[in-house]
């Protein structure tokens, strides 16, 4: 398997975590995934995993302890670019990946302009982290989100 192909096995995987999301008016249905540099899944959320204000990058990071030695070589997969601005939570999924160590982010879609202006990539990539971007999948990023954006 190649790395792109593994890159879009994760990023399925992220999609399908999305599909588990509680369904919300207020926010986008998300899903990550942190795999070591070895390919070895570390963790995987979702949003409304835990609470109603939980988004997936951030469940995902919640279940590994921050001083866990392969977070420096992992990626993470997430359905929907990592959010730059938050109401709900003091830090933004940009800041819990930056302050988690990881390196490298894998995303299906651009968060759309519908609740806020998402910057997460920009930022991410400003910080040094490489930002990947697979945009023939952002149809499965979207599907769990359908409602969303036909309003």
């Amino acid at each position: 398997m190649t790395a792109a192909e593994g890159d879009r096995d994760w990023l399925r995987l992220a999609c399908d975590l999305a599909e588990l999301c509680p369904s919300s008016d207020t926010a986008f249905s998300v899903g990550a995934v942190v795999v070591a540099a070895d390919g070895e899944e570390i963790a995987r959320g979702y949003s409304r995993e835990t609470d109603q204000h939980v988004h997936a990058e951030e469940s995902a990071l919640s279940k590994i302890s921050p001083d866990d030695p392969r977070l420096a070589g992992a990626t993470i997969y997430s359905s929907l670019e990592p959010c730059s601005t938050r109401s709900s939570r003091p830090r933004t999924c940009t800041r819990l990946i930056l302050d988690s160590g990881i390196r490298r982010v894998v995303m299906a879609w651009r968060e759309p302009l519908l609740f806020v202006d998402c910057h997460g990539a920009e930022e991410l990539a400003a910080a040094g982290v490489t930002v990947l971007e697979i945009p023939e999948l952002a149809w499965r990023a979207r599907e769990p989100n359908a409602h969303l954006l036909s309003r």
